[in-house]
């Protein structure tokens, strides 16, 4: 199996503990019941690893190419779909949990990511969807400090040279722009609109700064929301 690139063993070394954090704050909210079924849009099978319910099954649907045709992972329980977050081959209300981490601000543009959200809010009867602040001030993405509040042409020209994702990646300019183009952080009055009828919970940086935002709609009965 080919080594995965060094900015991507960096990324995992730095949010394995949020990711573990995170899953145990998924099962406390969303109280799972056997024979649920989970899309996780956008997701990747390793996020699940660990995950111990046998008795759900879970559905990571993405762009990537390896994922075209349908595969099982993980006998009972993981499977592999190729298939547009913003355009979902699913039935209202047709999965236990409308599942996304970290996605939402990659599928482009305000008009993106409003599609993104309706289809996940249609598809599911619960709903989590986490991704990064705006308001934090270390990108976490490029790595970098304050970089997302640079206005865009800046951020194009410091991109490639200037942050440590482009000291460890070493992107040509065009991977460096688009990768620019791609992000869109939310604040957290976006993800209200985003997310009407959702209560939205903040992560914390250090105890002090909004890390990520947490859409969840929850249609069981479940613990009391902290947020």
């Amino acid at each position: 199996m080919p080594r995965q690139p060094l900015i991507h063993r960096l990324y995992a070394k730095i949010f394995c503990i949020w990711r573990a954090r995170r899953q145990e704050l998924f099962l406390r909210e969303i109280r799972l019941s056997p024979g649920d079924t989970i899309l996780d849009i956008g997701g990747a099978t390793g996020f699940w690893e660990g995950f111990k319910n046998s008795d759900v099954q879970i559905i990571c649907l993405n762009l990537d190419p390896a994922f075209r045709g349908s595969s099982l992972v993980q006998q009972g329980m993981i499977k592999r779909i190729h298939g547009d977050g913003c355009n979902l081959a699913y039935g209202d209300q047709s999965f236990s949990v409308g599942f996304s981490n970290s996605v939402i601000e990659h599928v482009g543009n305000w008009a993106k990511q409003k599609q993104f959200a309706q289809e996940i809010l249609r598809v599911g009867r619960n709903i989590w969807v986490q991704t990064p602040a705006y308001e934090c001030p270390i990108e976490p993405h490029f790595l970098a400090p304050f970089f997302h509040w640079l206005p865009k042409a800046w951020r194009h020209r410091f991109a490639r040279n200037f942050t440590p994702w482009g000291w460890i990646q070493r992107p040509d300019r065009e991977t460096a722009r688009s990768m620019v183009d791609e992000i869109r952080l939310l604040t957290k009055k976006e993800m209200q609109e985003l997310f009407p009828g959702c209560d939205i919970m903040t992560e914390k940086l250090w105890g002090i700064f909004p890390k990520s935002y947490i859409a969840v709609r929850k249609t069981k009965a479940t613990s009391q929301l902290r947020c």
